[in-house]
């Protein structure tokens, strides 16, 4: 092939490229979504509760837990913590998958679980132990424990729930 067909070749290639772009430009420009008064949805374990939709902020953390810790169901609790085995294992000596293993963590150390690699953010806290209220707070949003936490949990809205796996979590020892 001659250097003047190449020259076709490539210059068709460059101006489909320069059409595309253009066309890009042109498309953003004339389509500018709009933004929603408020979500059409609300995907479960959202932020968003019905005092924030009816404009009252949010409530600051979640409601004290000692009160229903005295008529908490470990049963239930351990019914509840199903959700989390395909991150955490609860046995004894079990090993740690995504999360650390669960077991013996109540009253223990942050950060502690031998051979976890825990995030940055656990680690600055690794001398503070695992209290129920602690636990309560982690369990209703881990991020607003610890902020940049790598556990992805959106977290428990109910305080009874928490309650019982926080009975649950005391039973493993």
């Amino acid at each position: 092939m001659s250097s003047f067909e190449w020259n076709k070749i490539i210059a068709s290639v460059l101006t489909a490229m320069i059409v595309a772009m253009v066309s890009g430009i042109l498309a953003s420009q004339l389509v500018r979504p709009k933004e929603l008064a408020k979500p059409v949805y609300i995907v479960a374990g959202a932020e968003q509760t019905a005092s924030a939709a009816a404009g009252q902020p949010a409530a600051a953390g979640p409601e004290p837990i000692g009160p229903l810790l005295a008529k908490a169901d470990p049963k239930r609790g351990e019914q509840l913590v199903k959700v989390c085995v395909q991150c955490h294992t609860f046995n004894k000596g079990g090993a740690n998958k995504i999360g650390p293993n669960l077991w013996d963590i109540s009253e223990e150390k942050m950060a502690a679980v031998p051979g976890y690699q825990f995030s940055a953010a656990m680690e600055a806290h690794k001398d503070d132990k695992w209290d129920p209220d602690k636990l309560n707070q982690w369990l209703w949003k881990p991020q607003s424990l610890i902020k940049g936490t790598k556990m992805t949990f959106a977290g428990m809205p109910k305080a009874e729930d928490r309650a019982d796996v926080i009975a649950y979590l005391d039973t493993l020892k």
